[in-house]
């Protein structure tokens, strides 16, 4: 499984998503389950899945996926397409 192919299935499974329900272009807006604690489950578990600790200021700035994939790839995480 890629990295890309993970953070998908963390992304569906933290935010209850089905596979026609996700989008890459998904904003924090658009999803009914991204609150305060989907944010701490996201760091939460990419911290398990990629060994990537979110600073505080890194996981209130995330708004959307293509911020986490932005976020990661910044960091050395590498997620292609």
């Amino acid at each position: 499984m890629t990295n890309r192919e993970k953070l998908k299935k963390l992304l569906r499974d933290i935010f209850l998503l089905g596979e026609a329900d996700f989008s890459w272009n998904l904003r924090q807006d658009d999803v009914l389950s991204w609150d305060s604690l989907g944010t701490v489950s996201l760091a939460v578990g990419v911290q398990e899945v990629f060994g990537y600790h979110f600073t505080p200021e890194e996981a209130m700035s995330v708004k959307s996926f293509q911020d986490v994939v932005a976020l990661l790839e910044k960091n050395g995480v590498p997620l292609g397409e």
